[in-house]
């Protein structure tokens, strides 16, 4: 074994074995176009996702149970989902400097905190019963808590987007 020439320097030899799997080694240009290919492509995969299509949905969104659970929460109005702005009204409240407001608030913030989580096991029952009923054989497990988590996001917030209104038949 005969050694021709020295040994390259170590960013030498990086620069040579340094491969870009995302996009190619191309100009300027082509890795403009890249770069907006891909821009393109996760755009429309978060618009299928808002609208909810299976294929662009996450593993634990999918299926006609899921479905089902999203369009049971969606038709429903429910304390959960305005819960985040009336903790923001009591944190307001909370900064007056006046004990009997303060106290108040706190009151009103723990009391509504206490009303959603009640709320939230009386839904997740509701919901499980359904899912029952309607997918005889079905596993419920996780189903409860998958829709008392949406009831707890404000409506425009749902993701996937709702697909009914509220007050529509399931």
């Amino acid at each position: 074994m005969t050694k021709d020439a020295p040994t390259p320097k170590r960013k030498d030899a990086q620069k040579a074995n340094k491969v870009n799997s995302i996009t190619s080694a191309a100009s300027k240009d082509g890795r403009k176009r890249d770069r907006e290919a891909m821009k393109a492509a996760r755009l429309s995969s978060r618009a299928a996702f808002m609208r909810g299509e299976e294929s662009a949905l996450p593993l634990r969104d999918r299926g006609p149970v899921k479905r089902f659970v999203r369009n049971y929460i969606d038709s429903r109005r429910s304390i959960g989902e305005y819960f985040l702005p009336f903790v923001a009204g009591v944190l307001f409240l909370s900064v007056i400097h006046n004990k009997v407001i303060t106290g108040i608030a706190f009151i009103l913030m723990y009391g509504a905190m206490l009303y959603t989580v009640i709320s939230g096991f009386f839904m997740t029952r509701q919901i499980r019963k359904a899912v029952a009923e309607r997918f005889p054989g079905e596993s419920t497990k996780g189903v409860g808590m998958y829709g008392w988590l949406r009831s707890t996001q404000m409506r425009k917030m749902r993701a996937p987007a709702p697909q009914v209104q509220i007050g529509d038949d399931i």
